[in-house]
């Protein structure tokens, strides 16, 4: 039987939500964004879990998080890097896993439905990212902002995580790009490595409209309410 090692990246800084504490970090109903997708990730059928936050979080998230909420599956808890790049390589290179599960510990809301539907997908198509149809209309802009087309809607998918890969192919990809000098600066998730590498094809499954991204201040308010039916779930 194929071993799958989910890593989650906390190393975020919360920024942009107007936060001096790193927003997964931060409290909804009492308890610490980043608990939530540990938990779906410990019913799941997950062999292991990567930790991966910033430097000097380690003893926090082993003592707040990871011991307080139980979470027995996490095998390691490592610091990141300055990029989400250096952070996803911190992680593979202590995974066990034939496949790994990268995820944004700053998307709450994650089922295990959904990881179990990506951990299937996986095994037969090696990269395969969690996707959503996208619900508004797009324009594409020129650089004075004004529109110059809109892309046919049916086509468009908004990228979720987890994303999920044959280890040795995502670690392959990476080995590609860093041998290109500055072939990491423009990747923005890891799909984008498997992508411009032409290594595999990247299949896109159905994601979840509540697997969002944690973001500005509306994120939160919008997330305090949804967390009270999670919290019913995990008896948090």
């Amino acid at each position: 039987m194929p071993k799958f090692s989910a890593i989650v990246l906390a190393g975020g800084s919360g920024k942009r939500m107007g936060s001096e504490i790193p927003k997964q970090y931060m409290r909804l109903n009492g308890h610490p964004v980043l608990c939530y997708c540990l938990k779906a990730f410990e019913k799941s059928p997950v062999d292991e879990i990567i930790l991966v936050v910033r430097d000097g979080d380690e003893a926090y998230c082993r003592e707040e998080i990871i011991e307080r909420y139980q979470i027995k599956k996490c095998r390691k808890i490592v610091s990141g890097g300055r990029e989400r790049y250096d952070s996803v390589l911190s992680g593979l290179s202590c995974a066990e896993g034939d496949y790994v599960l990268i995820h944004d510990g700053a998307r709450p809301f994650l089922s295990e439905e959904l990881i179990t539907r990506v951990m299937d997908a996986v095994v037969k198509e090696k990269a395969v990212v969690a996707a959503v149809p996208v619900t508004d209309t797009i324009k594409e802009v020129d650089e004075m902002e004004y529109a110059v087309a809109t892309p046919d809607r049916s086509t468009l998918r908004a990228i979720q995580t987890p994303q999920a890969f044959e280890r040795a192919l995502l670690l392959e990809g990476y080995r590609k790009l860093q041998a290109e000098g500055d072939g990491l600066s423009k990747v923005t998730d890891d799909a984008m490595i498997i992508e411009q590498t032409g290594l595999s094809r990247v299949k896109t499954v159905m994601g979840d409209y509540n697997n969002r991204k944690l973001t500005t201040k509306e994120d939160k308010i919008w997330a305090n309410f949804f967390a009270k039916s999670v919290d019913e779930y995990y008896a948090l």
